[in-house]
């Protein structure tokens, strides 16, 4: 049997929304950005999440953009994020000339550790850009604290938090900005995209961010009747995302909650085989603590080392099984070096990344292909006991 590591999941109104704009294509319809289908998906995360505004982009990188450019970072602002990331945490921090300070872990959630945020605060420090790894909440209480404390912004990379929560808020909605992502990795999907949900009731950041995200015009001013004319306003790019897209995540979110309970399903099942394995010693597996609501984005599994883990990776792929790892820490990739940062840096970042296996994860796994990566995974691990 082969099992992908992940695929995306259909909920049922995708291809009915789409013959819809199709439909409509043929009578004129514009289907570029913020069309009918933008607005729906826009409206549905702006009530149910309770953001002041959610601004759909082409991608989570795009909204992490946008916020980084809204706070006006540039030549001489640090910004302290974690190395246990995707690039597009930080990518747009360099961008703008400003420079990345990566932080510490915590052993337990993977997160960002709020004590060492203290320890590489600085003079020239402007913003922390917390990420809510695997979907399970940073500790938002500390870095809110921090961040008041010391006159800081805080942009949510929640890319894989979207529908989990911190205390009963959702991520994304806490900070002053939150980003989102709609990749076909993520447990909601529209092939590429993203969100920026700005928390904030500042009329001029909510305008400006129009703007930002229009190529730097005052297009939607003119769009909504405000203006007779638009043009070039402020800096900018093309952050909107196409209504086709937007149609189909449309769908998804309709399903939010159906999509996921199959993953917690998954997860769970996970948990409980995985569970004697780690009361023997064996593995280590995620820790959700008591704040946090997370979505079930993805299962990993911590082993003792990199030699272990890169064994049994390697005989549940001989099984037809897509176990993957991730991620290469930032400040000891080639492009962390080059700006300076140094492996060894962080002991505590290098040591779980190179130890973490991740599970295939999908919502519309049948109980077939778990089972079988149950049973295959288990078989292995008893074989390693011995």
């Amino acid at each position: 049997m082969e099992i992908p590591f992940g695929r995306p999941y259909i909920s049922g109104n995708e291809l009915r929304y789409l013959d819809d704009l199709i439909s409509k294509i043929k009578n004129g319809r514009n289907i570029s950005g913020d069309g009918e289908y933008t607005q729906k998906a826009s409206r549905l995360l702006e009530s149910r999440f309770g953001s002041k505004k959610a601004l759909l982009t082409t991608s989570c990188t795009s909204a992490l953009e946008l916020a980084t450019n809204l706070l006006n970072l540039g030549p001489g602002d640090e910004v302290i994020a974690p190395s246990f990331t995707f690039p597009s945490t930080v990518n747009p921090i360099v961008l703008v000339g400003a420079r990345p300070v990566f932080a510490e872990i915590a052993q337990d959630t993977l997160n960002i550790d709020p004590d060492d945020i203290r320890k590489k605060l600085g003079p020239k420090t402007k913003a922390i850009y917390p990420v809510h790894y695997a979907g399970v909440a940073c500790d938002m209480d500390e870095i809110l604290e921090i961040a008041n404390e010391n006159n800081l912004k805080v942009v949510e990379d929640a890319a894989q938090g979207v529908n989990a929560g911190y205390k009963g808020k959702f991520l994304g909605t806490l900070g002053d900005f939150g980003c989102y992502s709609f990749h076909d990795s993520k447990n909601y999907v529209c092939g590429e995209g993203g969100c920026l949900m700005i928390n904030t009731d500042d009329l001029e950041i909510l305008d400006r961010a129009e703007i930002l995200r229009e190529k730097g015009t005052n297009r939607n001013k003119f769009n909504r009747g405000e203006v007779d004319k638009y043009t070039w306003v402020d800096i900018g790019s093309s952050y909107l995302l196409s209504d086709l897209l937007a149609a189909f995540l449309y769908a998804q979110l309709e399903k939010i909650d159906e999509i996921q309970s199959l993953r917690m399903r998954i997860y769970d099942a996970y948990y409980q085989a995985l569970k004697p394995f780690q009361e023997s010693g064996l593995l280590r597996l995620p820790t959700i603590p008591d704040y946090a609501q997370h979505n079930a984005h993805l299962f990993y599994i911590l082993f003792k080392d990199m030699k272990t883990r890169d064994r049994i990776m390697k005989r549940l792929k001989s099984r037809g099984i897509w176990a993957v790892f991730h991620y290469v820490p930032l400040h000891s990739s080639p492009m962390g070096l080059k700006l300076g940062n140094r492996i060894g840096d962080l002991p505590v970042t290098e040591s779980l990344s190179e130890r973490l296996l991740r599970l295939p994860m999908y919502a519309d796994m049948t109980d077939e292909e778990l089972k079988y990566i149950i049973f295959t995974l288990k078989t292995i691990l008893k074989e390693e006991r011995q």
